[in-house]
Order: structure tokens, then sequence, then C-alpha cells
């Protein structure tokens, strides 16, 4: 797929956020931005230290350019079915493609929880036409010393000595920072290595090692099932949520980077570079509607795993399985357009959300539906978790939004213990597993008729945030996505309304919450959360309104940047994306809202086989009835 060239365009010394394209391996992550200009890459993981966070500080964030020298246009694509990112630049003279890959093992399979990575960045590049001055810089973030030889350069990071680095080219390369005079047909590549193995990449061939990359990942989206509105961007939704599997454990990160603002100039800035308990199940769920099954084995090994060291669910892990470290301040970097503070480490991993227990016993209950097992000691794991959604649904708790304030009685998190009981009562009678059916029947039937009565605001004529009123909330449309309150309910019907009228932000986006009417502890204010737009076209879908949700799922899907990626939030004042990107969040509702269009006639899909009931469907809500 190609996409015309545009002029660069930059405030200040950033590009926007939507210019730029995720490449990944399983265990790490970069940003490739339309400059050429490699601005955020972790390693040797995601939730390691940065190398190059440029995005964050242009003078201090360090970046790796290769771009013609001056640059003037520039367009991105990807290799169709890969997470193989080209980058076509261009200069007074001539035109030069970049290909960028985190390159894969020859032989490996991305549905095996095994590292598929070969700990290497490799850049290749083609002369495509005319004369190019190119530009080759490379700056940690804090500077590096250099060591020229032979095969390229060992670089010491002065911010990360123990990383061992190799950068070999088939270019002399006798520095950090120089330019090479080249013409249409010339081809070289550099091969960024970090590791063991480092000092020995030279002796690779990096057209093998590229197309091997390519080939594993077009294998693995050989699983990819699914036909129906905007198939291209559905699959490259999949491509991206996979390019967030760490998938050494089968953990899901959030999205790849920290502290990209939610909006400009303020404190909304977080570290998302963990796996969210809440984020991975969705992930995990939305891949396998789509045949790609694996990845939910991954996860519900990895978070009953990081449950049972912890003695208790937390929100978050690291990709590890064990507790993030303490979040903290980065007083020297300046922040994405000056937005302050940049933070590394997350604190929400220290609140308690009661939703996690519906997270992870939905995503069990779907594994099993898709042919998985359930042995003793994973189903006592799950049972101590449904056992305490009886308990805690009651009680308050920071929600899915995460408020930094007191803890409150969240509809959201009541809802999602109610999942947790309903999933765990179906997985024990199916298969006859040792539970108390009957109380986990009625406790989650309990909850339903709980939010059905005292979130309900007469004078609203909504459901609010809270159990005994409170104000309105977005999360409140994924009630009948989780099978807990039926899309044309007449309550979920004027809640939708309401929703729709109070956080509408323009065109189809919804502000989540608004902050001066639920305080969530935090100053400012935020842009559109583009999950909750997704929300609202399942719940159009499942209120017979099948063509307002078509036009607005589209108008979405037009948000996505040139290479089909969302970030998690969108400024309704000039659609600019906000918030870190690309958000996994996102992508999740780019596939289940087709799914569900496709499956009420929009498109073309496979049949549905029964087998993820209860859950999104063209009407929602069966689950809890």
């Amino acid at each position: 797929m190609t996409h015309q060239e545009k002029p660069i365009t930059r405030r200040g010394h950033f590009l926007p956020i939507e210019d730029h394209g995720l490449i990944g391996d399983g265990t790490t992550a970069a940003l490739v931005g339309r400059d050429g200009a490699i601005s955020w890459l972790c390693v040797p993981r995601f939730d390691s230290d940065p190398l190059f966070c440029g995005l964050l500080d242009h003078d201090q964030g360090g970046a790796f350019t290769v771009a013609p020298e001056p640059l003037l246009s520039a367009c991105q694509s990807y290799h169709p079915d890969t997470g193989v990112l080209v980058t076509r630049m261009s200069g007074p003279d001539g035109t030069v493609e970049v290909t960028d890959a985190l390159t894969l093992r020859a032989g490996a399979d991305l549905s095996e929880d095994a590292p598929a990575g070969r700990g290497e960045l490799l850049r290749y590049i083609r002369v495509v036409s005319g004369r190019v001055r190119l530009r080759l810089r490379i700056h940690p973030r804090g500077g590096a010393r250099c060591d020229p030889h032979g095969a390229g350069l060992t670089l010491r990071p002065e911010r990360q000595p123990g990383l061992d680095l190799h950068l070999g080219s088939s270019l002399i390369l006798e520095g950090m920072d120089q330019c090479f005079d080249l013409r249409a047909g010339d081809t070289h590549h550099l091969v960024l290595s970090w590791g063991g193995h480092a000092r020995r990449i030279h002796l690779h061939r990096p057209e093998e090692t590229l197309q091997t990359t390519l080939e594993v990942w077009r294998q693995w989206m050989t699983h990819f099932d699914y036909q129906g509105p905007r198939e291209a961007l559905v699959r490259r939704s999949a491509i991206t949520l996979k390019l967030m599997d760490y998938t050494a454990t089968g953990a899901m990160i959030a999205a790849p980077t920290s502290s990209l603002p939610e909006a400009l100039g303020g404190p909304r800035n977080w570290d998302y570079r963990y796996a969210w308990i809440r984020d991975a199940a969705f992930s995990v769920y939305a891949m396998g509607r789509i045949g790609l099954q694996h990845e939910a084995e991954g996860f519900i090994g990895w978070v009953l795993d990081a449950v049972e060291r912890a003695g208790w669910p937390r929100v978050l892990y690291d990709v590890d399985g064990h507790v993030p470290p303490p979040e903290r301040e980065d007083p020297d970097l300046g922040g994405y357009r000056g937005a302050r503070p940049v933070r590394w480490g997350n604190d929400a991993s220290e609140q308690r959300q009661h939703d996690v227990f519906g997270e992870i016993l939905d995503c069990a209950y779907r594994w099993v539906q898709w042919g998985g097992s359930l042995d003793v000691r994973l189903w006592t794991q799950l049972r101590r978790l449904v056992d305490a959604a009886a308990r805690e649904w009651r009680n308050p708790d920071h929600g899915i939004w995460e408020v930094r304030t007191a803890g409150r009685p969240f509809t959201y998190s009541a809802a999602l213990c109610a999942v947790a009981l309903d999933r765990g009562a179906r997985l024990a009678e199916t298969h006859h597993l040792p539970g108390d059916v009957e109380h986990w029947r009625a406790e989650a039937q309990a909850i339903r008729e709980a939010i059905l009565e005292s979130a309900w605001d007469p004078e609203l004529e909504s459901l609010t945030e809270h159990l005994g009123g409170g104000a309105l909330d977005a999360s409140l449309l994924a009630l009948p996505l989780r099978g807990v309150i039926p899309a044309d309910h007449p309550k979920m019907v004027a809640t939708t309304k309401a929703v729709m009228k109070h956080l509408g932000a323009g065109n189809g986006l919804l502000y989540r919450y608004l902050p001066e009417e639920s305080p969530d502890g935090l100053s400012g204010h935020e842009g559109a959360f583009l999950l909750c737009s997704f929300w609202l076209v399942d719940n159009l879908l499942g209120q017979g309104r099948h063509d307002e949700a078509m036009a607005l799922f589209d108008s979405l899907c037009e948000r996505a940047n040139p290479l089909g990626l969302f970030s998690e939030q969108i400024d309704p004042a000039s659609g600019a994306f906000l918030g870190n990107f690309p958000q996994a969040f996102s992508h999740v509702g780019v596939i289940s809202s087709a799914i569900n269009l496709a499956r009420a006639g929009f498109g073309r899909t496979t049949p549905d086989d029964g087998r993820d009931v209860p859950g999104p469907s063209p009407r929602g809500g069966e689950g809890l009835g």
C-alpha cells in the first residue's frame, strides 16, 4: 500500500503523534517518524529504560535518524500483513526508502510463548531515484561513548552503561553523526543490536533477515479469520495488538509509550508500558474473535501466575508479572511539546479495582469456549476470584478510569463483579467443577438489580457512575457488551441517549467523563476517549439503529492515521492524536465493532459458531438476564 508524500510539519521540534508508525518483535517496540527518526525505543524490553525518547524531549531524549539532508516530504506504509514499516522520503534531488524492522528469528512462530526477536533493529536503505545526501545520526538518551572499528560502531550509552550496543553497516561508519552521498539504485543497511550476540551481527545477510521477518509475520496472519466492514483496518489492528504482546510470558501492554499527554500542558501524562489486566483481557478477547486465539492461553497463564505470586489481583504488572517500579517524575525531560511531567512507573498498581475479577473470569470462560481446559489448580485460583467478587462488589474502589481520589462504588466495577459470578457459575456447571453455583447466580442477579435501581437517576434519566447516584460515565456503555444489561433495555436506551448528549464532544466523539462533575484528583481536562465511541457503535447496533451505528463506525475509522493506527484519545477541536500511542484499547474497539456490524449484515463475516456467548452481539446483554 503506497501513500502520497506530504511535507514535514512540526510544532516546535515535534512531529504530530499521528506521524509515526510502530514496529516490534514481541519483546520491545519502536516508533518511527515520517521524518526517518526513531524517537522511541526501550531496550531490551517494553518497560526498560528508553534508549531513544526524543518524542519526549527533542534535545535530551535522543533519536536514531536516517533521512535526506534536507528532507522535504515523506510518507509511510507497511508491508502488508506485517509489522515491517517503509518510510519514503524525498530531498531536493532524489528519493530514498528506509525499511525498518525489529527482526525475527528464522522459524519463529508468533503463536508460541517463546521469544521470537533477535535483539536487533534493521534499517534497510534503498535510493529510489536521483541523488540523496543521506544523514545518519544516532544519539542515545544522555549520549554515548563511541568506538569505531571495522565492523561498525560499539556504543556505550551513558545512562545504560551495561547495555552492549553495536551498530553494523555496509556504510563506513566513523562516528555517530555523518552524511553520505548516494545515488539511484544504491542499497545499504544499518543493524543496531544489543545483548550478547551484538558483535557478531555483521555476519548476517540483511536481505535474508528482512525476508525472514516478513515471512514470520505473514505466517502468523494465516490464522486471521474475518470478513466484513473495514477488513484492512481490522487486519492492521490485529497486528498492532500483537506488537504489544510480550510473547515470552503472554503479557500484553496497554501501549508502548509513556507520558504522551491526554491534553497539552496538563498533568495527565502516564506510563502505559505495563500489562493492565483489563486492557490485556480486552485485547485477547478481540484477537480471539478473529481467529487469533492462542494469545488467550498465554494471557490466562501469565495473569493467574501473577495473581498467585501477589496473593491478590493487582491492576497492572510488568511484563514478567511482577509489581512495576514506583511512579516517579523525570526532571530532565521537557515532555512532548512541553507537556510535563514525564513519568516512569505507574502508581495505579497500588489501587484496588474490582473489575479485574470479571476481566479474568470472562477471559478464562472464553478461552475454554475456544477449546482450552481447566485443571484443578487453575480452577482453584479462578474460584477464589469468583468468591472475592461476591464479597467486594458493594465496596468502593478506584474504577476503570483509575481516579486518584478516595474510592467510590463504581457501577462498572460492580457490573464486572457480576460478570465474574456469571462466568464462574457457567464454568462450574458446564464442566462439573466445585463451587456454589446457585449463590453465585443469585449474587450476579442482585448486582444487576442494584445497578438498575440504585445507579439510576430519574432526573438525568440515566444510569450513573456510582451505586447510589453520581454523574454520567461513558463506561456505562460497556454494560451490554459484557452481558450485564441488554442494550435495548429501556434504562440502557435512556443511558445511551444521556451519554451522547452530556458527554458528546462532537462528530461522534465522547469524553469518558467530565472531571468537573466526576472529580478524579487531577487538574485540567483531557481529549475524547476513542474506545467509548466504539462502545457507542455497539449500543446503537444493539438498539436496532443499524445505519447510525455503521455511519459512526465509518467516521471513527477515518480518524486512523495513514498506517491504520490509533492513539488513546483525540483532540475534538483539531482531530490531533492525544495520549499514548498506539493504544490497545482503541484497536480493540475497531475489531469488536467491526465484528458486530458484520454479524448484523454489514459486509460478510465467517459464520458465528455461538461459542463466544455471552458477549458483544447485535442485541447484547444475553449473559445475566
